[in-house]
């Protein structure tokens, strides 16, 4: 795929926080009936992962939010506009970014805010492309322009948001590396991986692969790439894929990756995917919260 000499870096960013945590609550309430899971942790982050976006849970040092360091990473590579999708009854985001010394912090950053809502009927948000429609919705002054979309449960680096910043090509997505990835082998196993072409354009994100799809889409140095939802777009080819995904027959949701497929049908070879190994921490459910923990400690307690 040529490279586009006339994209410029537009330091633009969606934040995905508007879904209702719901694994992340019901893996609170297994453990708190287990007992010996929850009273490793302290009561107060047993009580944030039942209640708050899983982005805003204090994992950090002085109790910041895991979502304050995927900022801080992502300005670091020189984002500076933000949207942060949250959740008709998230009562926790809005106030602390609002608040002078998550300002101070973030210094340098616009944070603007979307809300996507629960329609009738339903007990959760229609998923991840609807929040991302959102988001452009709510910033039509994109138009035109490229961004970064990624989850606030995972803490991508600021390598990953300058790979994408610096990349010549209108959409891309990172190709992580499975093997650098420092999770469980089953649960790797489960995570969506990358079919592309020689020149490392997209083909395909498959969810859930099978052994078979694994050794298919391996590349010839024996990598296998899987997504972790991190995209570079262009805010007018990806829009009318967003309201036209449908929902996924079992989970009912409008995925954001399905979104990208089906764009990718439409206009093949248009994503390029950027190699990467290293790890992404995931705050999905109660059981990850020391091993983040453990990371932020490690990773940013000397420049606290």
């Amino acid at each position: 795929m040529p490279e586009d000499p006339n994209v410029r870096k537009d330091g633009n960013l969606v934040i995905l926080a508007g879904g209702i945590s719901s694994r992340m609550r019901a893996s609170v309430e297994k453990a708190s009936t287990s007992g010996p899971s929850a009273s490793r942790l302290e009561s107060r982050l047993v009580d944030e992962a039942g209640e708050k976006p899983k982005g805003m849970i204090g994992v950090g040092i002085g109790q910041r939010p895991l979502l304050d360091y995927l900022l801080l990473n992502a300005r670091n590579a020189g984002i500076d506009d933000v949207v942060v999708v949250l959740g008709e009854r998230d009562t926790a985001t809005r106030p602390h970014y609002d608040d002078d010394a998550t300002k101070r912090f973030l210094k340098g950053l616009h944070i603007s805010h979307a809300i996507q809502r629960i329609p009738a009927g339903r007990k959760k948000p229609l998923g991840t492309a609807d929040a991302l429609l959102q988001a452009l919705i709510a910033r039509k002054d994109w138009a035109n322009r490229a961004f970064i979309v990624c989850n606030s449960d995972n803490l991508y680096s600021t390598k990953a948001f300058q790979f994408l910043l610096d990349c010549p090509h209108r959409n891309a997505m990172i190709d992580y590396d499975r093997n650098a990835l420092e999770f469980d082998q089953a649960r790797i196993e489960r995570f969506a991986v990358i079919e592309k072409d020689s020149q490392r354009c997209l083909r395909d994100i498959h969810e859930k692969p099978t052994s078979e799809i694994v050794e298919q889409v391996r590349d010839k140095n024996g990598v296998v790439g899987v997504s972790m939802n991190v995209f570079k777009l262009e805010y007018d080819r990806i829009l009318p894929f967003l309201t036209a995904v449908p929902l996924h027959p079992v989970r009912q949701e409008k995925e954001l990756p399905v979104a990208v497929k089906m764009m990718v049908r439409e206009y093949p070879r248009s994503v390029v995917t950027i190699p990467l190994a290293e790890h992404v921490p995931d705050l999905t459910s109660f059981a990850d919260i020391a091993s983040v923990r453990e990371y932020l400690e490690k990773e940013f307690g000397e420049r606290s």
